[in-house]
């Protein structure tokens, strides 16, 4: 190779500009030997004056190239660095592998669900539901209200520290208490509707009534909250409806057949009428949690929730004297057992409708019914009648077309 070559191949530069993410941008300057006899000029003045023009060049295209990529990323990585960008000499290969480090950064860097996490989580919460149910309906000797209220000291206990850290106060939003106060007044009624119904009547029957209230639910957000209502909810509502009644079976419909009640019929009754207005009460709540809206944290809701339970109970305990501390060291357990269950049912199904569609939660929440049915022949050794089974299959029936209609909708606007 002549001397004219070697100083032609050492003119020649390769500008590298990368960012912070391996990027890098390559220019190649390449002198052409045509000219003949003024190269030798050329070179000359390239000397005086070259090293200046590759120092300004360099400086203005690494400035140029780190405020693109800044306003490309939206200013989310530009702040380290100061600039943003590099500028070295390398080759082009340097180049293509420094874009596919960044591409694998991408692509690590992005979160990983895991498919029908949601799911599980309702599954869960279904589960840990139908335990309380299991736990309440074996304890014997002690009052639906002392269990709830048992049960909401225990949900303040584990509350209060997560309040705590939450930093989220212990009254909420001034324009939001009067919703709170309602929420904890008529949840916790609920919740001792429940415990009274399940004490009352089978476990099963307590189970499907109270699972009604979904139905419930979409007629009350029409009326308080002005949302649609169709004519599927009214055939809905009046499945509930009859499945209530194959599983209460007033005398003056099924004349004095009583096969299958657990108890004196009068029990029976009673609890049917609690469960339903506990399924009432419960559609309510959910009302008044969706005009609350994601403005109050959860967990100052389960406050209010615990809060006004315990003293509501303790004031009804004390009026009707129905207070006890149970005999038996397995009851006290069991008591405890319900408080940690119950908050540990909530949280899942809050981290379900968190992850999850609300569709496809309310029909994992069907297994409800199924698991109160097992736990009831396999605990209780009682095997549903016919007429529980058909009640249950009509209150399942409405409900999960409550929840597929939802889905529906809702895929269609999205």
């Amino acid at each position: 190779m002549g001397d004219r070559d070697r100083d032609r191949a050492a003119r020649q530069r390769a500008l590298c500009v990368e960012d912070d993410g391996g990027v890098a941008v390559v220019f190649h300057r390449v002198d052409s030997d045509d000219g003949g006899g003024d190269e030798e000029e050329e070179e000359e003045e390239e000397e005086e004056s070259g090293g200046d023009e590759r120092a300004e060049a360099r400086i203005q295209l690494q400035s140029d190239y780190a405020d693109d990529a800044e306003g490309a990323r939206g200013g989310g990585g530009g702040g380290e660095g100061g600039g943003g960008g590099r500028s070295s000499l390398c080759p082009p290969a340097c180049c293509v592998a420094a874009r596919a480090q960044k591409a694998a950064g991408d692509d690590a860097g992005k979160p990983k669900t895991c498919p029908g996490l949601g799911l599980f989580y309702a599954l869960l919460s279904t589960v840990f539901f139908s335990i309380i149910a299991v736990l309440v309906k074996s304890i014997q000797g002690v009052h639906a209200i002392e269990i709830s209220a048992i049960r909401c000291f225990f949900q303040m206990l584990f509350t209060l520290p997560l309040l705590i850290y939450h930093k989220t106060g212990f009254l909420g939003p001034r324009d939001k208490r009067v919703y709170l106060v309602l929420r904890g007044l008529i949840g916790s009624n609920a919740m001792i509707l429940l415990f009274y119904a399940v004490q009352q009547m089978p476990l099963a029957d307590a189970t499907v009534i109270m699972f009604s209230n979904p139905v419930f639910t979409s007629l009350l957000a029409w009326i308080f909250l002005k949302e649609r209502c169709t004519i599927w909810d009214c055939v809905f509502t009046v499945f509930t409806i009859s499945g209530v009644l194959l599983i209460a079976r007033p005398p003056f419909l099924f004349g004095e057949q009583r096969r299958g009640i657990e108890g004196n019929y009068g029990n029976h009754l009673k609890g049917t009428i609690a469960a339903f207005a506990g399924a009432i009460g419960a559609a309510f709540t959910f009302v008044v949690l969706r005009k609350m809206g994601k403005s109050v944290h959860y967990y100052l809701s389960v406050w209010y929730y615990a809060v006004i339970g315990f003293v509501e109970c303790i004031i009804a305990v004390s009026v009707l004297g129905e207070w006890k501390i149970p005999y038996c060291g397995r009851d006290r357990w069991l008591l405890m057992l319900i408080a940690v269950l119950g908050i540990a049912g909530q949280t899942f199904l809050t981290k379900a409708l968190q992850i999850e569609k609300a569709g496809p939660v309310a029909l994992m929440r069907t297994l409800d019914v199924v698991l109160a049915f097992i736990f009831q022949f396999i605990f209780f050794n009682r095997a549903p009648t016919m007429w529980s089974l058909g009640g249950a299959l009509c209150v399942v029936v409405s409900t999960s077309g409550v929840a597929l209609q939802k889905w529906y909708s809702n895929s269609r606007k999205s």
